[in-house]
């Protein structure tokens, strides 16, 4: 088949497998890796000690367990939850929820004097519950929810947590790479929601593909 008559989706993966050269991934790993730069354009994301993606032990497979047990993915903004595939979810069977436009989540961050993400994500700790939570956007939110699985209030099966920017991002991922919570992060200042979402999106399609 010639390059032209190749789907763009399909021509930009064989662009990334010719111009990332070895890895130290495992295929299910690079599956998600080489979406997360797919959608950014941004090899660091493969780069093992600064901005790689890591993974704790069963990060994959925990995930695999929150989606057969068709538990909630909570996600901390807008932004992440339209970049998440809605068929891959309705065909899993599983619900996604964002909470910070909520209004008493507003209300609540007004009151308190606290940022939406993080009330939002403390908002949502039921549903946190033996499910996917992921975090792109909102370092506050991770760190909320790292005091969460701390104090025991809530224990999602994974966190996928990417948040971006300059404050506070990179403690916050140090912070969940120290929990006893399967995780898919990285070191550094980069993430954001495109990275996020691609992350539970390639989770998603794979649990479907194993399906089949």
């Amino acid at each position: 088949m010639s390059e032209a008559s190749l789907g763009i989706e399909e021509r930009s993966m064989r662009i990334i497998e010719s111009e990332i050269g070895t890895h130290d991934y495992t295929a299910p790993q690079w599956s998600i890796v080489r979406r997360v730069i797919h959608a950014t354009a941004d090899f660091d994301f493969a780069k093992p000690y600064r901005n790689g993606i890591i993974f704790s032990a069963n990060a994959i497979e925990s995930a695999f367990e929150a989606l057969k047990k068709r538990r909630y993915i909570v996600v901390d903004v807008d932004m992440v939850l339209a970049g998440i595939n809605k068929k891959s979810a309705a065909k899993i069977g599983t619900s996604v929820i964002c909470n910070i436009s909520n209004k008493d989540v507003i209300n609540i961050s007004k009151n308190e004097n606290k940022t939406r993400s993080k009330v939002a994500m403390r908002y949502s700790s039921k549903e946190v519950d033996d499910g996917i939570v992921v975090i792109g956007n909102a370092p506050t939110a991770l760190h909320e929810l790292v005091n969460m699985i701390k104090e025991g209030v809530a224990r999602p099966l994974l966190v996928v947590g990417i948040p971006v920017g300059f404050v506070s991002a990179e403690e916050s991922k140090l912070e969940l790479s120290k929990t006893n919570i399967e995780f898919i992060t990285n070191i550094g200042r980069k993430g954001g929601s495109p990275a996020a979402s691609s992350i539970i999106n390639a989770l998603m399609l794979m649990y479907i593909n194993n399906l089949d």
